[in-house]
């Protein structure tokens, strides 16, 4: 078991002094004294803590959770065999074909990290949150905060867990019922391409069970194709700001990327700008 843990830690200090920051999105200045990750941009990355990441490069935490396995393998930008050689050296199995993908593939990842003035969330085929960009979070809230089970679209809009109260007031120009619908319509036909996967058959079992709402979308709606549309987000430092939302398809990985902009030189566009820079954190008042 002690090997193991080596072995884990030796990939993940190694893969990780491989990642360009600018590749990860972070900024580059100068004084840094190695070419890749910090092990702090590593942990903000995954969403655990920097303790956490040092325990585990030095061979000390045992037993990583698949969640925080897959994590770091998207923080790294793995390819999908590092990715299962990164799981095995943990001790787990890698996920198996036929399941939902959470991989998001490393060119996807550098080009979403070189957007980083527009708000970018990449979604698997269940509608979790896989990966996101510091204007996402300061535009809508930040998911790391949220258990990991818990970062899906479909629970937000369905569920009664945190999900659910989490977030950003978020209102659709086609109208939240036709939002809603289209989403469970998704989920209706990752059903159909993936019957074999438990979780999203426990997504699916949950919030038919607890939400009259998606039973009764489950039952009557039919396939809905997403649009373009409007969305107005209710942000409380720069109050309503209405942008548009475009779902774009990664081919070969079944994720959506899901990306808000606004028109140059429009007062939205002006509001995004001050998100960037405040980060979304409300200004105090002033005393």
């Amino acid at each position: 078991m002690a090997s193991s843990r080596s072995a884990f830690a030796a990939l993940l200090r190694a893969w990780r002094d491989r990642l360009s920051p600018a590749d990860a999105g972070f900024t580059v200045t100068g004084g840094r004294r190695a070419p890749g990750l910090r092990r702090e941009e590593l942990a903000q990355l995954a969403g655990i803590s920097v303790d956490y990441v040092l325990r585990l490069e030095q061979g000390r935490a045992k037993n990583p959770s698949a969640q925080v396995v897959g994590a770091l393998a998207r923080a790294l930008q793995l390819s999908r065999a590092e990715r299962d050689q990164l799981y095995r050296s943990a001790g787990l199995l890698p996920p198996r074909d036929g399941t939902v993908g959470t991989h998001v593939p490393p060119g996807v990842q550098r080009l979403a990290a070189r957007l980083g003035d527009v708000p970018i969330g990449v979604f698997a085929a269940d509608w979790t949150l896989v990966w996101w960009n510091a204007l996402w979070s300061a535009l809508l809230g930040d998911p790391s905060v949220l258990p990991t089970a818990e970062r899906n679209l479909a629970r937000a809009l369905f569920g009664n867990g945190a999900a659910h109260a989490w977030g950003r007031p978020v209102r659709s120009e086609r109208g939240q019922d036709a939002f809603a619908a289209s989403i469970v319509a998704d989920l209706k036909e990752a059903v159909s391409r993936y019957p074999e996967d438990a979780r999203l058959d426990r997504l699916v079992r949950e919030l038919r069970e607890g939400s009259d709402a998606f039973a009764h979308h489950w039952v009557t709606g039919t396939a809905a194709q997403h649009t373009t549309d409007r969305k107005t987000i209710g942000h409380p430092e720069v109050g309503d700001i209405v942008l548009d939302c475009d779902v774009l398809i990664v081919p070969g990985a079944d994720l959506r990327m899901v990306t808000y902009t606004a028109a140059a030189g429009s007062a939205d566009a002006g509001k995004l700008d001050l998100l960037r820079v405040t980060g979304g954190r409300t200004a105090p008042a002033p005393s």
